[in-house]
């Protein structure tokens, strides 16, 4: 297990943007025509001859049919510049909310059909509203996974709490996902079987990592095993995992009671797989989990402060009226808190399940504004003094809200095999891989503390007046 760490002070976010460095990475050579992903090129994921693995996320790309261009330009330069192996979306690639999905949308998934209707023609006409929402939604994921096809990379999505909205369930969503080159997402056969596989899709189309196994759950929930250089063994689990969408009760929902049972066995199962004659071990291969939401327990990288502090920030619903900011003893240098961190009212026991099940990280997006990344103790262990990654991103899209554009970004994390479960990570942002964006709509939604149970957000868009911004600091005072 890790040694408790401290890390230096920690970096404001601009005080950190001149200090962004890229990737030290070999460029691909001239007429190599090979995938960029070493992976690719090897048949699964694996650890190469250098004695790295790379893992690209994105979080939050979260926009419409039409792409932002500066979103495609970020995806091309990152993947570029870092080779992954792999590269995870997260959760929230679709803005379900975009007026293109008007004909179909849907706030929760317990919300009743916009077209639902006794009559024929009403059906009929819900049914060609429905098939619109397939091709744009087609079109959406072409556009961000067109340049992982040119380059031979694999990838693989979670969801998060907008992607349904446009009226399409997750489980379809994920099926479009499967029909372009190199997406890992196991098919609902496999699904059913959740079983090991050899890595060939079920449809019988030839898969980009033929020989990789997968042990899978429901849609957007799944482990992928990373083996050693020689596949002699599995060295660590990537766990992509859908966290939920949204609560009755208001707020943001949970992991269903299927996804933690396979998020507390599939350690295990994968460890059993694989042949681990004279490693040490618990039984348990060491996994990360992406996800889309972050769970209560990041706010233990927090610490509270007055609410007329320097860069304090309001927490959200329970942590409501208090303030907080980073820890800078539990947080990298170069971390940065923008808004409350959005998490689930009720503690799902997830965390506890990634302290006793073997899982060394954890990564979430969600809050556009928020990058940061920590350690706090597991909990759960039974030797206890494990310690869990914690890490935040923020959007890597241009649709939504988020930092100032020049910070959108991606994030890397680079796996050495000679310490595999302490991951190097660091953002690649935009404004340092690309230049200055040409996008025009910096900001289009976004929860705040006020918003009500059941309400999307505020559309931040639309700047308040002064008679805007008077009638608010009032009204504020009136709730005191």
């Amino acid at each position: 297990m890790q040694a408790k760490v401290h890390y230096p002070r920690t970096m404001t976010e601009m005080q950190h943007a001149d200090k962004a460095t890229r990737p030290r990475i070999q460029p691909v050579e001239e007429g190599d025509n090979r995938p960029l992903s070493v992976s690719a090129r090897l048949g699964r994921l694996q650890f190469h001859q250098s004695g790295k693995f790379r893992v690209l996320q994105f979080a939050d790309i979260q926009d419409g049919p039409d792409v932002s261009k500066d979103t495609v330009k970020l995806i091309e330069a990152s993947i570029d510049a870092t080779r992954p192996d792999i590269v995870i979306f997260n959760g929230n690639q679709i803005a379900g909310y975009d007026p293109a999905y008007a004909q179909t949308a849907r706030k929760r998934r317990w919300s009743a059909r916009p077209a639902a209707s006794a009559s024929e023609a009403s059906e009929e006409r819900y049914a060609a509203a429905l098939e619109c929402t397939r091709g744009l939604v087609r079109q959406t994921i072409g556009r961000l996974v067109q340049p992982l096809a040119e380059r031979g990379i694999p990838w693989a999505v979670t969801f998060g709490n907008h992607d349904f909205q446009c009226g399409l369930d997750n489980a379809e969503i994920e099926g479009i996902c499967r029909e372009f080159p190199g997406c890992l997402n196991p098919s609902p056969e496999e699904t059913m079987d959740a079983d090991a596989r050899d890595g060939r899709k079920a449809d019988g189309r030839e898969a980009l990592l033929p020989d990789q196994p997968a042990y899978a759950c429901a849609p957007g929930t799944f482990a992928l095993p990373v083996s050693d250089v020689d596949r002699t063994y599995d060295v660590l689990g990537l766990v992509l995992l859908d966290s939920g969408d949204y609560a009755r009760s208001g707020g943001y929902g949970s992991p269903s009671a299927a996804v933690l049972r396979f998020l507390a066995d599939v350690p295990e199962r994968m460890w059993n797989a694989r042949p681990q004659e004279g490693r040490d071990g618990t039984g348990k291969l060491p996994c990360m989990v992406f996800q889309h939401f972050p769970v209560a327990q990041y706010y233990q990288l927090l610490k509270p402060v007055a609410a007329t502090a320097a860069r304090a920030i309001e927490g959200y619903r329970d942590f409501a009226g208090r303030h907080f900011v980073l820890d800078e003893d539990k947080t990298q240098p170069g971390s940065y808190l923008g808004e409350g961190v959005s998490c689930p009212d009720a503690d799902s026991g997830e965390f506890a399940i990634l302290g006793k099940s073997g899982y060394f990280a954890i990564s979430a997006g969600h809050d556009h504004r928020n990058a940061f990344v920590g350690s706090i103790a597991a909990g759960n262990t039974e030797n206890g003094d494990g310690r869990i990654m914690m890490v935040a991103s923020p959007t890597s899209g241009f649709g939504s809200y988020g930092p100032v554009p020049e910070k959108r970004a991606a994030r890397l994390f680079e796996f050495d095999i000679r310490h595999p479960y302490e991951p190097r990570t660091q953002l690649l942002e935009y404004g340092e891989l690309v230049g200055k964006p040409s996008a025009g709509r910096p900001y289009a939604y976004g929860m705040t503390s006020e918003s009500k149970p059941d309400a999307e957000g505020m559309d931040l868009l639309h700047r308040p007046t002064w008679w805007g911004k008077v009638l608010g600091r009032l009204a504020a005072l009136v709730r005191r």
